[in-house]
């Protein structure tokens, strides 16, 4: 009797637990049925990673954080020691956009690495500058001066347009892809020998040379007062700062988003109070 009365309670037991197991069974088929089409439960905003310039692009994002996540974009600013890689991580999508380059110089890098990258808005100019700690003014540069130029072909060219609308040198007619080095030069009047030096070391080569042709993010980095130079491309500069994508997802909302808070009116003048002439709207 006593072995009968404990086979048929293992036999209830068994089918409670297959009762239980089915329960759960059917419970995690409603939550994954509830989770929509990717099988990822729903979230409260989306991520966005921009990868940025420190000064002044990190700066510029971190304003729009607020008004993005209003409208359900959680915006995250990742910035890189060598500002070098942020086309390489962006290609390599370890973020969904970045804002650091001019379009002479993604150009340069897209026909040299083929990246297959879009051009999602104009946000600002950062007037590119001749600086020095030897002297005032573009008179005072004597025959034979030294003076730094940055040394990646966008940017170099640029510097050295700079000088030519200063009068100190004259560039061969023709130029058209905004790529020029010293050896482009057809007059030099004055002789001046130039430094070829990596833009982000410009700052550190200023107090070796007559004078040095610095990007205006170096210069707000190194904390030297952009008023300090003593020549300085004019509001009409195509080098206008841009946010760049993969190719076809400029269209995406939240890119959308990012783009319009970044040409709003609060972001012009927030880069006219912090900023001054040192940063200007492209927009």
């Amino acid at each position: 009797m006593k072995n009968r009365f404990t086979g048929r309670l293992s036999v209830a037991l068994v089918a409670l637990a297959l009762v239980a197991v089915a329960a759960a069974g059917c419970k995690k088929k409603e939550g994954e049925a509830g989770k929509g089409a990717e099988g990822a439960a729903p979230v409260a905003g989306k991520t966005l990673k921009v990868g940025a310039a420190v000064v002044p692009h990190a700066d510029i994002l971190k304003f729009v954080v607020p008004k993005l996540k209003e409208q359900g974009v959680n915006l995250e600013v990742v910035t890189f020691d060598d500002e070098v890689q942020l086309n390489p991580a962006l290609a390599e999508k370890q973020i969904d956009a970045n804002y650091f380059q001019h379009v002479p110089y993604l150009e340069a890098v897209v026909k040299e690495k083929k990246y297959q990258f879009n051009v999602a808005g104009s946000i600002h100019v950062e007037p590119i500058g001749l600086y020095s700690k030897k002297i005032k003014s573009v008179a005072e540069l004597k025959n034979g001066a030294q003076i730094a130029v940055p040394n990646n072909p966008s940017n170099e060219y640029r510097a050295l347009a700079l000088l030519e609308q200063q009068g100190l040198i004259k560039l061969k007619p023709g130029i058209s892809n905004f790529q020029a080095t010293p050896q482009d030069i057809v007059e030099n009047p004055k002789k001046i020998k130039f430094v070829e030096v990596e833009a982000a070391q410009l700052t550190r080569t200023l107090p070796d040379v007559d004078g040095a042709v610095i990007n205006t993010n170096f210069i707000l980095d190194a904390k030297i007062d952009p008023q300090s130079a003593i020549a300085r491309e004019d509001a009409k500069s195509p080098y206008a700062n841009i946010v760049v994508v993969r190719k076809g997802e400029e269209s995406r909302d939240d890119i959308k988003k990012l783009v319009a808070a970044l040409q709003s009116p609060e972001l012009k003048q927030f880069l006219k109070e912090k900023y001054g002439a040192a940063i200007i709207p492209a927009f």
